[in-house]
């Protein structure tokens, strides 16, 4: 039960820059059980055959042979209905936010509904940025010391996927009591891509009428996105928006 949920957990590292964070977080990945490891336009291409990744992996080199190099973020979320960015830093908009402990259990009530999970995880000198997040459906932080919340991008990894084992064993060892009724309710959730791309059909719309100026666009995107991202939008009602906007681009 344990291996079949963490399957369906996807650990995104975003324009990662050193091979040897790659290396360590397979290494971190698979003393944990997890496997599924997504690189999003690292610096160095085929950056987990780099042998400073391949050292640190530490025979992990299953898990390096295993990942997958992607170009953009779109393609690494795509399909899932929860998708957590790891990030202490506070923004004025983007999605939710939730403290591990919290997470860590969604994460578990999503994975017994059979939904796939991202977890996404920055670049080391900068972090997860606003563009990053507007694919996210909630923003995570870890509880670490406030003073100093900085934790190295493996190091990370590691705390998440333990704690993460942890809670899916628990899972596992409920029988599942522990989520009943949960499947339905998290469904059909529209999976981050399809909500970026509703919102684009909705900016165009508002262009048309004449509602967003393109030359000045000042907030108005980024508001409707933290709105939308509060509202865990349903597969359906992203065709409802859909719709609107369509109404919207022919009335120009």
């Amino acid at each position: 039960m344990f291996s079949q949920n963490a399957e369906l957990i996807r650990w995104v590292l975003v324009e990662t820059s050193h091979p040897g964070n790659v290396g360590s977080a397979a290494r971190a990945l698979k003393t944990m059980a997890f496997d599924h490891l997504l690189l999003v336009n690292p610096k160095h291409r085929q950056i987990a055959q780099d042998p400073e990744a391949i050292a640190l992996a530490s025979g992990a080199t299953d898990v390096l042979q295993s990942s997958e190099e992607l170009q953009t973020l779109d393609g690494a979320v795509q399909g899932c209905t929860l998708v957590l960015g790891l990030t202490s830093r506070d923004r004025e908009f983007g999605p939710p936010a939730l403290n591990w402990q919290v997470a860590k259990n969604l994460i578990a009530k999503t994975v017994h509904a059979g939904q796939s999970v991202a977890l996404l995880f920055g670049p080391e000198r900068t972090g997860l940025d606003n563009s990053h997040l507007a694919l996210c459906t909630h923003r995570v932080w870890l509880d670490a010391n406030p003073a100093y919340p900085s934790l190295n991008l493996a190091q990370a990894v590691m705390v998440c996927a333990f704690s993460l084992k942890e809670a899916l064993g628990q899972l596992a060892g409920s029988g599942n009591a522990l989520f009943s009724g949960s499947r339905e309710d998290l469904a059909e959730f529209a999976d981050p891509a399809a909500i970026a791309a509703m919102l684009e059909h909705w900016q165009a719309g508002l262009i048309a009428l004449g509602y967003l100026d393109p030359q000045n666009p000042k907030k108005l995107m980024p508001r409707l996105q933290a709105l939308f991202a509060r509202a865990r939008l349903h597969k359906e009602e992203i065709d409802l928006l859909r719709g609107i906007a369509k109404q919207m681009l022919l009335r120009k």
